[in-house]
């Protein structure tokens, strides 16, 4: 049944495919914009990925005003206060995320401050505490996974209260998302496979969770094709630059779809267990679906079976009849997973990953249940149901 109301809203531009990023100094142009700063992480720029960025500027008028390479894997509000002060010392006037999502926060942040004025981020924490739009800013994604080069939320951790912030509002979408698969060439087979699960979580839960609507299923079900049909010929030869950019397109697409639909209890659930056992997001998405789709079968279980198509292909899907098309399509996501895990050992479930106590699961359900994606999810869940998952999960 249609749904009577939704909202779709995606005003960044997307650059790409091959020589993508030779084309920014000229995007900056039209912007006003002609000395920014790159924000990146010191491993990006030890993989030389930002020389081909340094190249095009050189024929042009724009300048890099200077390279912040500061970011750690989970950054913080003092590493967006650094990143700020060199941004003022350096006179820019633009910002250029090179690297994967903490980066890309960092720079979300950062912007909120450079524009603003000030050092006090936690005055715009929250949804939508933003007066007015911010200083030009791009994003070129070294991964093919968060998707948030295309979304209008930023996450920061408060490393003295032990907390994170969130940051919401349509004016920390950055201006454009750059994709080269000159940017991901060089990411290594675990880091891959694992960004890759995490695209396909975000399409498949965008595709199959309360809010989801036409234009959201559209970029969600291309995404999700696009994730099954290059994953596993990206890991068979990692300088596919066509697969690469399969990947990378996927990973926007993916991004497009659950800005615009939420995500459910796959969601909820990794969002515990990444603050409880500090593993990354990407890896808890990996061993969460197949069993929350397993769990909302009951309830949604034609869009579940609808998913079988872009999953396993024409042929998979009109040999399986409709009444088994959701299992066979939770089927086919196991049968992934077995493969990644035989490829890269990307661990399939909570033991596999070494880090997770059985005496973990009971925090792990209490928090998810305060989720706010858990809203969305077609079944609801009470605390044993999550821990029933978790379970088996374990």
């Amino acid at each position: 049944m249609a749904k009577p109301y939704y909202e779709f809203f995606c005003p960044v531009k997307v650059i790409a495919g091959n020589a993508a990023l030779e084309h920014i100094p000229f995007e900056l142009a039209t912007l006003g914009a002609k000395r920014p700063m790159i924000i990146t992480d010191k491993g990006v720029r030890a993989n030389n990925l930002l020389q081909p960025i340094e190249a095009a500027f050189e024929s042009t008028d724009a300048v890099i005003g200077c390279i912040f390479d500061d970011v750690p894997p989970d950054s913080s509000l003092q590493t967006v206060r650094n990143a700020a002060q060199a941004y003022r010392d350096n006179n820019c006037d633009a910002i250029i995320a090179v690297g994967g999502g903490s980066v890309i926060d960092t720079s979300k942040a950062t912007n909120i401050l450079v524009s603003e004025g000030g050092d006090d981020l936690l005055k715009y924490s929250g949804a939508h505490n933003l007066p007015k739009a911010l200083k030009p800013f791009f994003v070129i994604p070294t991964t093919s996974g968060t998707g948030s080069e295309v979304t209008m939320v930023a996450v920061v951790s408060d490393t003295e209260k032990n907390v994170k912030l969130a940051f919401a509002s349509y004016y920390l979408m950055p201006h454009a998302a750059i994709l080269d698969p000159r940017m991901t060439s060089s990411l290594p087979p675990h880091l891959t496979a694992m960004t890759g699960m995490d695209a396909l979580t975000h399409c498949v839960e965008a595709y199959t969770c309360l809010a989801s609507n036409p234009l959201s299923d559209a970029y969600a079900v291309a995404g999700i094709k696009k994730i099954s049909e290059n994953l596993f010929k990206v890991l068979d030869q990692p300088n596919n630059a066509q697969g690469r950019l399969e990947l990378a397109q996927a990973s926007t697409m993916a991004g497009i779809a659950f800005s615009n639909s939420m995500v459910g209890l796959v969601h909820s659930l990794g969002h515990a267990l990444g603050a409880v056992a500090h593993l990354p997001h990407g890896l808890c998405m990996n061993l969460f679906l197949p069993y929350v789709l397993e769990y909302n079968k009951s309830i949604n279980g034609n869009k579940i079976g609808e998913l079988l198509l872009p999953l396993a292909g024409a042929d998979t899907y009109a040999q399986t009849p409709a009444e088994l098309r959701a299992d066979k399509a939770i089927a086919t996501i196991l049968t992934m997973r077995d493969h990644l895990y035989s490829l890269t050992k990307l661990p399939r479930t909570l033991r596999e990953t070494g880090k997770v106590t059985e005496e973990q699961l009971d925090e792990v359900a209490e928090k998810a249940l305060n989720d706010g994606s858990i809203i969305f999810n077609p079944k609801e869940a009470t605390l044993d149901d999550l821990r029933a998952i978790l379970q088996k999960a374990w």
